[in-house]
C-alpha cells in the first residue's frame, strides 16, 4: 500500500520519541475514521455477549416465576437473542475489514519506512550494523507491533467494553452488588503494577538475545563453506549452540515471570468469582434480589473476573510490543544520513577529480588511514592504485564515490566540492566492480540490468560479447534467463565477476571503479577480458586497485600508496624506469 507523501510514520517516531505509545496511536493517523467504524461494528457484532445474561435471567425469572406474560416474556427475550446473534456474520464481516485495511496498511508501511532509511543510512552504519539484526527489526519487531496493534484494539476494546456494560447493568439493579464488584479493581491493579517493571525487563533481555542470535545464525549460513573447508563443523555448531542456550534462557526466565504472573491473578479471581456466587446466592435467599438475576450477576462478575485477568495477560504482548516500537525507533530516527536536499546535480559531468591534503581516520579509531593526501585525476584518464594491503586503496575509492567524508581537506569533482554534490545522483553515473562479485536470486539478465529499464537486446548483447559472456550464456538452456540461485553459488568466482563487470558495462558510466575486477578470472579469460574492460574505460574517469601489477600497463597513471600517502606517480614504463618502490613490487612478482 502506498504511503502518503512526507512519510507519517517517521513524523510519529520523530514527534513521540519519547513515549511508545503516542507512536503507537499516530502510525494510524489517516486511518482513525477507518478505526472508528470497525469499532462501531465491533460493538454491534459484540452486543449479544452482554444481552445474553439479561436475557437468560429474564427467562428463568419468568419460569419460576410464572405471571400471565411469562410465556410472552419467554418467546420475546429468546426471539430478541436470535436476532442479535444472526446479526453477527455481516456486522463482523463489516468490522474486518475496516480494521484489517488499517492494521495491513500501518503494517507494510513500517516495512517499507524501514527500509527506505536503511537505504539512506551511510556505509559505515551498515558496516557496524549487523545485518542479522536489521532482519530482525524488519520482520520480527514489526510482527510485533502488529501485535500489540491486534490486542490494544481487539482485546482491550473488548475489555473496556464488557467491564463498563457490565458495571453499568449492575449498578442499575444493586448498588450493593456493584460496590461488591468494585473491590476487585484494586486487587487487579495491585497485581499489575508489582509485575510490570519485571515483565518489560525480561521483555527487553529476550529481544536484544534473539537480535544476537539472528545476527550470528546470518553469520554461520555465510560461513559454512569455510567451516566445511576446515572441519570445523562441531565448532560451529558449539558456538551457536551456546547462543541458542543464552536464548533459552532469556525465554525461560520471561516464561517463568509471566506463567507466575498469570497463576496468581487467576487463582485470586477465580477465589473471587466463588464469593461472587455465594454473596448474591445469599441475596437472593434473603429475597433482595430474584432467582435469574444470580444467574445474570454470576455471568456479569465472570466477565469482569475474565476482563481483568484478560488486561493481566496482555501486559507481556504489551512489553513486547511497545520494546519493539522502540527498536524500530533505533533505525528510524538514527540520523546517520546522506542528505541529498538542496545538493547540486552534474549533469554535464567529466570527470576531474582532485584530492588536496586529504586525511581520514575511522570513528573510534586515531590511526590515520590516509594522512595528507594529495593527487589530481584529469577526466578521462585511467589511475591505477596500488601497494600494500592495508595502505589506504580501497579508502580513496570509497572517498570517490561519497561512501565516506574525509576527516579534513577536501575532495572536488570538476572543480565542486564533494560535500556540496547530490551524491545519489552522482553515483547513478559511477560503474563499480568490486572484488567480490554480488549477485542477487534472479534471472542474468536481472542481474546485468539491475536498476535499468527499457534495456535493448542490442545493449544486452554488447555487453555480454564485451564481458566475454557470449560462451556461458549459448551453453545454458535458458541463457539469459537462467536463474541465479543465492549468491551466484550455481556459477563459478569468474561467470560471477563477468556478470558483474556486463552490469558495470551496460550503465555507460562516466566514472568507473574497478576493485581488482579480474580478481576471480583465470589467466585465459582475463587476458580476454581485458581488451573488453580498456573499450570500457576509454574517455571515461577510471580508477583501478590491482594486487597482480601485469593487468595496470596500459592505465595513464600508476599511484602507489604506503601508509597513506602517494610516494610514487607515473606511467608504468616511468615506474619502472626509476626503479624505486613500484618496480620493487613488481620484481617480487
Amino acid at each position: 500500500m502506498k504511503q502518503p507523501q512526507g512519510n507519517p510514520f517517521i513524523h510519529s517516531f520523530t514527534s513521540h520519541k519519547d513515549s511508545s505509545i503516542l507512536t503507537l496511536i499516530s502510525l494510524y493517523k489517516g486511518k482513525y475514521h477507518d478505526l472508528i467504524g470497525s469499532a462501531i461494528f465491533f460493538v454491534i457484532k459484540h452486543s449479544p455477549t452482554w444481552v445474553l445474561p439479561i436475557a437468560t435471567a429474564n427467562i428463568i425469572n419468568a419460569a419460576t416465576t410464572p405471571g400471565p406474560d411469562s410465556v410472552h416474556s419467554i418467546l420475546l427475550n429468546t426471539g430478541i437473542m436470535i436476532l442479535l446473534i444472526l446479526q453477527n456474520v455481516p456486522t463482523n464481516f463489516i468490522h474486518t475489514k475496516l480494521y484489517s485495511k488499517s492494521i495491513r496498511y500501518v503494517e507494510a508501511g513500517l516495512r517499507e519506512t524501514l527500509i527506505r532509511k536503511l537505504q539512506m543510512l551511510s556505509i559505515t552504519y551498515h558496516r557496524e550494523m549487523q545485518s542479522g539484526r536489521l532482519q530482525s527489526k524488519i520482520m520480527r519487531d514489526v510482527e510485533a507491533v502488529e501485535t500489540l496493534s491486534n490486542q490494544l484494539f481487539l482485546n482491550m476494546l473488548t475489555i473496556l467494553l464488557n467491564i463498563t456494560v457490565a458495571l453499568t447493568i449492575t449498578i442499575s439493579k444493586s448498588m450493593v452488588v456493584f460496590i461488591f464488584f468494585l473491590c476487585t479493581i484494586p486487587v487487579a491493579a495491585i497485581i499489575i503494577a508489582s509485575f510490570r517493571r519485571r515483565v518489560r525487563s525480561r521483555n527487553n533481555e529476550f529481544r536484544k538475545e534473539m537480535e544476537d542470535t539472528s545476527a550470528k545464525v546470518m553469520e554461520m549460513v555465510e560461513l559454512i563453506p569455510v567451516t566445511k573447508a576446515h572441519g570445523l563443523e562441531e565448532f560451529e555448531i558449539s558456538r551457536i549452540t551456546g547462543q541458542l542456550t543464552k536464548v533459552a534462557t532469556r525465554g525461560y526466565h520471561l516464561d517463568i515471570i509471566q506463567s507466575f504472573f498469570g497463576s496468581i491473578s487467576w487463582s485470586t479471581f477465580q477465589i473471587f468469582q466463588i464469593v461472587c456466587l455465594a454473596f448474591t446466592g445469599y441475596l437472593a435467599y434473603k429475597g433482595r434480589i430474584l432467582v435469574g438475576d444470580v444467574v445474570m450477576y454470576q455471568s456479569y462478575f465472570t466477565s469482569i473476573v475474565a476482563q481483568v485477568s484478560g488486561i493481566i495477560g496482555l501486559l507481556p504482548i504489551i512489553a513486547k510490543g511497545l520494546e519493539s516500537i522502540t527498536s524500530i525507533g533505533d533505525v528510524i530516527l538514527k540520523d546517520d544520513v546522506e542528505g541529498y536536499s538542496g545538493k547540486e546535480r552534474l549533469n554535464t559531468l567529466l570527470g576531474t577529480y582532485q584530492f588536496s591534503h586529504v586525511s581520514f581516520h575511522y570513528k573510534d579509531s586515531n590511526i590515520q588511514v590516509l594522512s595528507d593526501f594529495n593527487l589530481t585525476v584529469s577526466a578521462g584518464e585511467t589511475i591505477a592504485l596500488v601497494g600494500e594491503s592495508g595502505a589506504g586503496k580501497t579508502t580513496i575509492l570509497n572517498l570517490v564515490i561519497g561512501f565516506i567524508k574525509p576527516t579534513s581537506g577536501q575532495i572536488t569533482l570538476d572543480g565542486k566540492d564533494l560535500n556540496s554534490i547530490d551524491l545519489r545522483h552522482l553515483r547513478q553515473q559511477i560503474a563499480v566492480v568490486p572484488q567480490t562479485s554480488i549477485l542477487f536470486t534472479g534471472t542474468i539478465r536481472e542481474n546485468i540490468t539491475y536498476g535499468l529499464e527499457n534495456v535493448t537486446e542490442e545493449a544486452m548483447k554488447e555487453a555480454v560479447v564485451a564481458a566475454n559472456l557470449s560462451d556461458l550464456i549459448d551453453s545454458l538452456p535458458d541463457g539469459l534467463n537462467t536463474k541465479i540461485t543465492e549468491h551466484g553459488n550455481n556459477l563459478s568466482g569468474g561467470q560471477r565477476q563477468r556478470i558483474s563487470i556486463a552490469r558495470a558495462i551496460i550503465r555507460n558510466p562516466k566514472i568507473i571503479i574497478l576493485d581488482e575486477a579480474t580478481s576471480a578470472l583465470d589467466s585465459f579469460s582475463e587476458k580476454k577480458i581485458q581488451a573488453a574492460l580498456n573499450n570500457l574505460i576509454k574517455d571515461r574517469t577510471t580508477f583501478i586497485v590491482a594486487h597482480r601489477l601485469s593487468t595496470i600497463k596500459d592505465a595513464d597513471r600508476i599511484a602507489v600508496i604506503d601508509q597513506g600517502h602517494c610516494v610514487e606517480l607515473g606511467s608504468y614504463d616511468e615506474l619502472m624506469a626509476v626503479k624505486g618502490e613500484f618496480y620493487r613490487m613488481r620484481k617480487l612478482q
